[in-house]
């Protein structure tokens, strides 16, 4: 490391009040401008818009400095945002470093200005000890796998993988079920346009299946991974299905009629029961009938007439390889407690995905608004349940939060049941209890409006005071209700009806295997998290690895598909080149203190990311993830990574105490 220390220029950012609103800017610019090696130390309401970019371009360009240190957000955001500025100017993009004074400062202390202040001061002097070190580096050259891989075989999973086909690109697309389709599958009709939700699907999973470029695994699921932007890879364990042959459903049924039907169907969410090997519907895909390995006996096969059938469970273990990785793993919906609302111990209390599937054509009632062969003449809605949650109010989930979030999609689900019900049951008497109606999406206030003509009564309630559920005593209606309605000033309004429907929110899959495998983040919704939600929605921080669905947040159809076919793009633009560019902050060796202890080699978990060469350490920068265990092994202190030097951590420790020290 060379002695000369760089000119250093310093840019601190406001972000419009979200910095400045709680540091105190200017005493921070007075305190950095004094430090050693500091030419000019400026700020600026936005250091990202384009006249705060070219703050830092006219300063190269009039060669007052070497090095930019800027304080502002997170580098996730915008750290490619300002090596652009840099390099603009003729500048190498990695003279720059980035110190995050909003998610780390601002945004943490906001209760404490003064001590905001003061560790804004140690962090931006840390960060300007280390740009007067830091040298011109030179991106990695990595061969892109021009392949992408999807995880999660519904709507979103099928839109992206079809659209990245048809840009020319291999698609692997990773299904857990033995079916495509997902959640949409369970819908009959789709707002806004009252489409057949099955018909919309098909023809989506028609053009995936018969393009050439995409490969699809079902019954599969990603057991480990690893890799990088431009080279990833997973392994995969698919199950057996149990049968090669397909089948109709009246074939199968045929074949399969002696076996019990005891098994509750996910499908109908429990409100039918299934047999051991199945088929959700007609016209599913594959057309090819799935054994539950989980509740098959082996003396079923003795039961079974069919042709095609397996009855040994099988698993197969595979990897596949590709330069991105797009999550689509989706929702479940939100499963009340037992007794929520008088959930699981009222028989006609149920869901709304359940009630979607009774209205359905093949549904466990083949469409008829029935509930343990009765009728149904009145029934009520209430909103909100597992969405808008109140601590103290509302159980927790099983992590111990509740979730504070609005699915989105409820209301205006709800109010589009409401409505064909009583297109269908004229006579139906309809209640629905709500906090907000939150029909967010173009045209879904008209189906609040339509209600509302339609006869259907709402009451409002507080989420502090939610409604009561109880079974009646009456002996004419099987529940009743009681609801202080906000709408009549908290008069309480008392209803018995023959069903309650609970309009359930999104929550996310269980995919804690594949976040923790690739390190992903994820909000304090537990949903996926991308960087930021209008710069870079689809992008997660980790790159390479994108989002589509509702694995991200609660989200309707047409919206999952607009993330799907966004999210392709930002994978084409990657895959469109033979190669990608990773950063170079990986671990290089000084062969003049190196002496071949190999410690380096035991310490690292990337396989043969070094080796040794003539009793040398040698690295290879493609495999080396730049973590540092290797600098700390190493008992030459042979090993150093680039743009994170040990003399750079020794200057920048020394600046942040420097503070403290002047007070002792």
């Amino acid at each position: 490391m060379t002695e000369k220390k760089n000119r250093v220029g310093v840019y601190i950012c406001h972000c419009g009040g979200n910095i400045s609103d709680v540091v105190d800017v200017e005493a921070v610019r007075k305190y950095i401008e004094e430090q050693d090696g500091v030419v000019v130390a400026r700020r600026s309401m936005f250091m990202c818009s384009s006249d705060g970019q070219a703050l830092i371009e006219k300063d190269i360009e009039d060669g007052l400095i070497d090095s930019a240190v800027v304080a502002s957000c997170t580098p996730a955001l915008h750290e490619e945002t300002f090596r652009g500025a840099l390099k603009r100017a003729g500048k190498n993009q990695y003279m720059l470093e980035q110190v995050n004074i909003r998610e780390q400062v601002s945004w943490t202390h906001s209760h404490d200005h003064d001590s905001a202040t003061y560790k804004a001061k140690n962090l931006v002097a840390a960060g300007v000890a280390k740009a007067g070190l830091l040298e011109p580096l030179e991106p990695i050259k990595v061969k892109t796998i021009p392949r992408c891989i999807v995880i999660g075989g519904g709507v979103s999973g099928l839109r992206a993988a079809r659209d990245i086909a048809r840009w020319g690109r291999e698609v692997a697309l990773i299904e857990k079920s033995p079916f495509l389709g997902g959640r949409m599958a369970q819908l009959d009709r789709v707002y806004p346009t009252n489409d057949s939700a099955r018909e919309l699907l098909s023809q989506l999973i028609d053009e995936v299946t018969n393009d050439p470029n995409i490969t699809i695994y079902t019954n599969a699921q990603v057991i480990e991974g690893e890799g990088s932007l431009g080279d990833y890879m997973v392994k995969v364990e698919q199950i057996s299905r149990g049968c090669s042959k397909e089948y109709t459903m009246e074939q199968l049924n045929e074949s399969i009629s002696d076996l019990p039907q005891d098994i509750p169907n996910e499908f109908d969410y429990g409100l039918s029961n299934r047999k051991a090997i199945w088929m959700p519907y007609q016209g599913c895909w594959p057309a090819i009938p799935a054994i539950d390995w989980d509740n098959f006996s082996p003396d079923f096969a003795e039961k079974v007439t069919g042709k095609g059938f397996e009855f040994e469970r099988q698993s197969e273990v595979f990897e596949i390889t590709g330069g991105t990785i797009i999550m689509a793993t989706g929702f479940n919906p939100y499963e009340p407690h037992e007794g929520e609302y008088g959930y699981g111990q009222i028989p006609e209390v149920i869901t709304l995905p359940q009630l979607i599937r009774l209205m359905s054509p093949d549904g466990p009632t083949g469409g008829k608004l029935e509930v343990n062969g009765h009728a149904v003449k009145s029934m009520a809605f209430i909103h909100c349940v597992g969405s808008r949650q109140v601590e103290g109010i509302n159980e927790p989930q099983p992590d111990g939060q509740v979730n504070k979030y609005c699915s989105r999609v409820c209301c205006t689900a709800t109010l589009q049941a409401a409505n064909e019900l009583k297109e269908h049951y004229p006579d139906l008497h309809i209640f629905d209890i709500y906090q907000d109606i939150r029909t967010y999406g173009r045209g879904h206030e008209d189906y609040y409006s339509e209600a509302a003509k339609n006869g259907v009564l709402f009451f409002r309630y507080d989420a502090h005071h939610p409604s009561t559920v109880k079974a009646s005593d009456n002996g004419k209606y099987p529940v009743s209700i009681t609801v202080n309605d906000l709408l009549t000033h908290g008069d309480e309004m008392e209803m018995d009806v023959d069903l309650v429907v609970l309009s359930v929110g999104m929550i996310p899959q269980n995919i804690d295997k594949i976040t923790d495998t690739f390190k992903l983040s994820t909000s304090t919704n537990r949903f996926l998290q991308e960087v930021h939600p209008k710069l870079r929605p689809v992008e997660m921080a980790v790159e390479g690895i994108m989002l589509a669905g509702t694995c991200q947040n609660p989200m309707g159809i047409t919206e999952a598909t607009t993330t799907a076919s966004a999210t392709a793009a930002k994978v084409m633009k990657i895959l469109s080149k033979d190669y990608v560019y990773l950063n170079p902050y990986v671990a290089t060796v000084d062969s003049e203190l190196c002496t071949g202890t190999g410690d380096c080699i035991v310490s690292c978990s990337e396989v043969e990311a070094i080796s040794m060469k003539d009793g040398k350490a040698v690295i290879d920068a493609t495999l080396c993830k730049g973590c540092g265990m290797c600098v700390a092994a190493c008992p030459n202190n042979a090993i150093n990574i680039q743009g994170w030097t040990i003399p750079q951590y020794k200057l920048m420790v020394k600046a942040m105490l420097a503070q403290e020290l002047e007070t002792i």
